[in-house]
């Protein structure tokens, strides 16, 4: 299932599907549609984790308001994938609160 029409994105004409990797998995989705939905439509519902419960958030607003959908993107931190659209070839990894340091004995 997937978002038709999106409230700050407008409406959604799906793209090409294309390969992505997520915690070095590899999924697909379709080009231009926000990262958390095809990361949603893959079964992921967990984005990050909070720093000192290290409790699961992950998608809450959906219009790039809150932090729960930051995940870290091509090397970057802190993106909102709910309004970040999806490329070919992106490395989505799952965000250890909001420095993206991974925990000890995982690696990036």
């Amino acid at each position: 299932m997937r978002i038709q029409e999106h409230p700050i994105l407008g409406t959604y004409e799906k793209g090409e599907l294309v390969s992505f990797t997520f915690d070095g998995k590899e999924l697909q989705g379709y080009a231009g549609e926000p990262i958390a939905m095809a990361l949603k439509n893959a079964g992921v519902m967990v984005h990050r984790y909070t720093k000192k419960k290290h409790e699961p958030r992950g998608i809450f607003c959906a219009i790039g308001r809150c932090t729960d959908c930051v995940m870290v993107v091509d090397g970057k931190p802190n993106v909102r994938t709910c309004i970040t659209p999806l490329e070919a070839g992106m490395d989505v990894r799952t965000q250890y609160d909001v420095s993206a340091k991974q925990p000890e004995g995982e690696t990036a």
